[in-house]
């Protein structure tokens, strides 16, 4: 993810190849998303100051060429490129958030959360390397509640195709295979813990992390036969090592510093003995890993982690690998907070869905833009790669004057990132975390207006006779 690369700008980047029936409707497209990148947040007017560029806008979000699917397509295909492109292995990050827009009473939305709201459930799917660079989304799926009969039975449910369980088995099965010699892995938080997902991934030769939530009946091995439940076995299961974790902030907690250890097995899963979805009756092949937290901080709840996983763990080597993988997820639960905060994406107002939805799907990849931007003040090369292969230079002499008090043509990446998010608010301290999303699109907020600024004093400076 850029905002300018060999292609262009980051409009051209992501919508250039965009099939909207006319070549002038595409052209519209790419300046639009430019536009919006400069200023991600707040509502429409905000993002596109100018009347005709709002005008624009509505337009062409109300043309019927213009739906989600066809707004996406090209940003899926450069995903799937990069993907392909990958040596390493590629981790496609499942998860749904909530997209509330109960103020917009023109359009029939249906209820989230505890049905005092209404908007979309917004299932993504977000390619990413193990080293957690974040190559694009894969897939993404607005789904409405539908109206489910009070009484329906648990087989009528399996059955019904607009099932909200179906968005894992959806997610995946837009990720084509990957191809020979490559291993791209679902993650999945315990949404998924579905034994139609599971099934399905095993079924298809898929590759999956999903962390458990229902305590299942297993079978462990040949030395305890019988049936067993899942989370008593692996809590039984003796420590096999420890090492440091970082937990991130979640729901007002702040982030801590740990010690986790770690225990794992081989066992299969037997699967309900009333299907409860999609899937066969004979027990599943996976590993079970427990990473848990053996001396918590005093009122603070004890991390606990059981995964599940269809690649072979032989060794703690290769568990410590499997919980890495798990921990890339945090990076999906980012770009949600970026959609909403940076993006401002419940704020949008339209009065059809038709005009909404492509809407959300040009704001979902601005939103990767602005991760983007964490992403490369983290990369190695960002020590050494000047900035201007990715930021323009007005806009680097901009930044530099604000920081250095003098413009300077040489800053790189690194000092440009973290200029950034100096503007934004982050401290740079030595014991400060490195600069998170949130300082970074408040520092790119602020240098968009200031560097409209400096060229609008260099364009009144041209205009001097």
């Amino acid at each position: 993810m850029d905002t300018r690369s060999a292609q262009g700008s980051f409009g051209q980047t992501h919508f250039g190849n965009l099939a909207l029936g006319d070549r002038r409707r595409t052209a519209l497209m790419v300046r639009l998303a430019d536009l919006v990148m400069q200023h991600p947040q707040g509502t429409w007017p905000t993002k596109l100051s100018e009347p005709s560029d709002l005008e624009a806008f509505y337009r062409l979000m109300n043309r019927p060429e213009a739906t989600h699917a066809a707004v996406l397509a090209p940003h899926y295909e450069r995903t799937l490129a990069a993907m392909r492109q990958q040596t390493g292995v590629v981790l496609t990050l499942h998860d749904t958030t909530e997209l509330d827009y109960s103020g917009l009473a023109s359009i029939p939305l249906a209820p989230i959360g505890n049905s005092h709201g209404k908007g979309y459930l917004c299932h993504n799917s977000l390619a990413v390397t193990e080293g957690g660079e974040v190559l694009g989304l894969v897939n993404q799926i607005l789904f409405s509640r539908p109206r489910v009969p009070k009484a329906e039975k648990k087989r009528a449910s399996a059955q019904r195709p607009d099932r909200e369980s179906r968005l894992w088995k959806r997610g995946s099965q837009a990720v084509p295979a990957a191809p020979a010699g490559k291993w791209w892995v679902d993650v999945a938080d315990r949404g998924a813990d579905l034994t139609e997902f599971l099934a399905y991934e095993i079924d298809h030769h898929k590759h999956f992390v999903v962390r458990s939530k229902a305590n299942r009946k297993v079978v462990w091995d040949a030395e305890k036969p019988g049936p067993a439940k899942l989370h008593d076995v692996v809590r039984q299961l003796p420590e096999q090592g420890r090492r440091p974790l970082f937990v991130p902030p979640s729901q007002g907690r702040p982030g801590r510093d740990t010690e986790v250890a770690i225990a794992f097995t081989k066992l299969r899963i037997v699967p309900p003995r009333q299907a409860r979805g999609e899937h066969g009756r004979e027990p599943l092949l996976v590993w079970a890993v427990r990473v848990w937290e053996p001396n918590p901080p005093l009122g603070a709840e004890a991390v606990e982690w059981i995964l599940l996983t269809n690649v072979p763990v032989n060794n703690v080597d290769d568990a410590w690998q499997r919980v890495d993988w798990y921990k890339r997820r945090w990076i999906l639960e980012e770009y949600h907070k970026t959609l909403k905060s940076g993006c401002s994406i419940e704020e949008m107002q339209f009065t059809t869905a038709a005009a909404l939805q492509p809407a959300i799907a040009l704001v979902s990849v601005v939103a990767l833009g602005l991760m983007w931007l964490r992403q490369v003040s983290r990369t190695p090369a960002a020590h050494t790669r000047p900035a201007s292969e990715w930021f323009p230079r007005l806009m680097i002499r901009t930044l530099s004057r604000w920081r250095f008090q003098k413009p300077r043509d040489d800053l790189t990446a690194y000092e440009f990132c973290f200029a950034l998010a100096r503007l934004g608010g982050h401290q740079n301290r030595t014991r400060d975390h490195p600069p998170g999303l949130l300082v970074l699109w408040r520092g790119w907020t602020k240098l968009q207006l200031m560097t409209e600024g400096a060229s609008a004093v260099q364009r009144n400076r041209c205009g001097e006779t």
